[in-house]
């Protein structure tokens, strides 16, 4: 673990000393795990009472300081940590997003009343670099419903090329669908900014399919509380689509639908034609 320096402790009853911490590298998006060795440096004791109580989070804040994310996740106490007592704890901690640099600010916090911070304690404050949630830029295609000349020419002309092996992304066509020449690399930056899961809007050819697929339209998109399904989706670390309107489609909250049509449905009704 890395020892932290000297730094003002409070006299008074709420006061912590930050010992020592561990950190696993941050990806954007991902939940990592955190190890910190702390002393009760006041005058009364820390219980936690389930959710309640005295719990470990932390903020994480951008290079000036601005709060980006404030609530985090807790970390309850196993046990009542009294006055001159040192205690190690691990908490889960969720990078943002995108990638870049930030500072993350461990606290306590007495639930539904205080941060240790609003009286008086010093919070451990460490500059981190979050790196990006793909360490390479590699996507994979599954065309589902047999081969296409059509949706095949299309991803041979992708800004990025496409890879059949070792990929860090799988994104899932059907036969008949054009995916635009820029389809890849907004695909690759969503993952890279943090998103597990990523669907485009699709632009279809019969006015029933556009009625239908309004929702997926161009106009809309790059908003990760998207109701829908997504689909045609990219998917990392191995998820497999289901199906939704006859098409792959993803359901999950960690998930970023990007607007304007950046596939082209050819076949009738939305459906695989093979």
């Amino acid at each position: 673990m890395h020892r932290v320096g000297e730094h003002p402790v409070p006299v008074g009853p709420l006061a912590v000393r930050w010992i020592a911490y561990e950190l696993e590298e941050p990806r954007a998006g991902v939940a990592t795990r955190a190890r910190l060795r702390l002393e009760n440096a006041g005058t009364a004791c820390w219980r936690s009472r389930g959710r309640d109580g005295v719990q470990l989070s932390y903020h994480w804040l951008d290079p000036l300081g601005n709060p980006i994310v404030w609530d985090g996740a807790r970390s309850a106490f196993l046990r009542p940590v009294a006055p001159g007592e040192e205690v190690e704890l691990e908490i889960a901690v969720e990078a943002p997003r995108p990638p870049g640099e930030y500072r993350l600010a461990f606290d306590l916090v007495e639930e539904h009343r205080f941060w240790f911070q609003e009286v008086g304690s010093w919070p451990l404050e460490l500059p981190v670099a979050v790196r990006p949630r793909i360490s390479e830029r590699r996507l994979a295609v599954v065309v589902h419903g047999g081969p296409d000349d059509e949706t095949s020419a299309a991803l041979a002309a992708q800004e990025e090329p496409v890879v059949d092996r070792e990929a860090e992304a799988v994104a899932h066509l059907v036969a008949g669908s054009i995916p635009a020449p820029d389809w890849s690399r907004r695909l690759l930056d969503a993952h890279e900014e943090g998103y597990l899961a990523v669907g485009g809007s699709i632009a279809a050819s019969s006015r029933a399919d556009r009625r239908r697929l309004a929702p997926w339209a161009p106009g809309g998109g790059r908003n990760p509380r998207f109701a829908h399904p997504l689909l045609l989706p990219s998917l990392l670390d191995g998820l497999e689509p289901e199906e939704h309107e006859g098409l792959p489609a993803y359901r999950g909250a960690d998930a970023l639908f990007e607007g304007r049509a950046i596939v082209r449905l050819r076949s009738r009704s939305g459906r695989p034609s093979g």
